[in-house]
């Protein structure tokens, strides 16, 4: 589920250097690096995932990494996510929260589903353990070879939450196609006046 519009990121010209988001920001501190964050796949070479059908397009995760932290955040609370290193490229940046099935938690779960969220947690969102999604389009190539996702899973408990009903609901893969207009895309030429961001509409719990 969507719950807000995401920022458009400004790129430095000279800049190509890709990223990760290793550290959760939550009660106004910054957590260790993969503390609360499951490590991607890429955290040595911060290489991005291409393809929007393979599963890495969920959490980018190497199963054979040591297991993640989970951290309680407040419902109403503001979470985030820090860039290492800083966002280069251009393209929208995005929240999605999937709630962890009954008789899993945050720590086992593969996250088969996902919800997107903006980074303020919603007061009206159900407690309990859930996946926060992190992603970063890159659409500086967008046109060719394709656009490029920097994604990472936090681990979080959702504490003080109401009763709302959070959706539409999409699963990652199958949450996008290739053609998408928010992810092929040419941001060069002919300047682009307009952006439609991929993925649901947002959800106004």
């Amino acid at each position: 589920m969507k719950l807000s519009a995401s920022l458009l990121v400004v790129a430095c010209a000279i800049a190509n250097a890709h990223y990760t988001f290793p550290k959760l920001i939550a009660g106004g501190v910054t957590t260790a690096d993969w503390q609360y964050v499951r490590m991607t796949a890429n955290h040595f070479d911060r290489s991005p995932v291409t393809d929007v059908n393979s599963v890495d397009i969920r959490c980018n995760l190497d199963p054979s990494l040591p297991a993640t932290q989970t951290m309680p955040v407040a419902a109403g609370s503001q979470v985030g996510f820090t860039a290492s290193p800083p966002i280069f490229h251009s393209g929208p940046l995005q929240f999605y929260m999937a709630k962890v099935p009954s008789g899993q938690t945050a720590a086992s779960w593969d996250g088969s589903v996902m919800e997107r969220v903006y980074v303020t947690i919603p007061k009206s969102l159900p407690s309990g353990d859930y996946l926060l999604r992190v992603e970063h389009i890159g659409l500086d190539s967008a046109m060719f070879p394709g656009a490029e996702f920097f994604v990472s899973c936090a681990q979080i408990t959702v504490t003080g939450g109401g009763s709302g009903n959070p959706g539409p609901l999409v699963s990652f893969p199958g949450a996008y196609s290739p053609t998408d207009p928010g992810i092929k895309y040419n941001i060069w030429a002919p300047f682009p006046t307009s952006y439609t961001l991929p993925g649901p509409a947002v959800w106004s719990g």
